[in-house]
């Protein structure tokens, strides 16, 4: 997986348990494409400030997802949710309470 999709990912589950800083660091740097020297501008603070912050968020990230494994559920409930749309017939997936059940299974 890109990296920038996983540390989307991450940010998706655990973002609300990393400081405010950690948070919107990973976020202006991986989603809003900043670079250090940019971040480093917005939040007042040195690029190696910035640099040393990504290292310690992601660090954190990993560790509470190799704990929880929050994302790789996610990812295997979307990979069924794909073959059950890929495997079962038209006719089935046309009904009602299948479609009712896959969107909450996607949501």
């Amino acid at each position: 997986m890109e990296e920038r999709v996983l540390i989307s990912l991450l940010l998706d589950f655990y973002g609300p348990l990393l400081t405010d800083k950690q948070r919107l660091s990973l976020q202006l740097h991986h989603e809003n494409d900043m670079s250090l020297g940019e971040i480093a501008d917005e939040l007042g603070v040195s690029r190696q400030a910035v640099h040393d912050n990504l290292q310690r968020a992601r660090h954190i990230l990993n560790d509470y997802e190799s704990k929880l494994h929050l994302v790789a559920q996610y990812e295997m409930r979307e990979q069924v949710i794909q073959e059950l749309k890929d495997t079962l017939p038209v006719e089935v997936l046309s009904q009602v309470k299948v479609q009712q059940l896959l969107t909450q299974m996607e949501g």
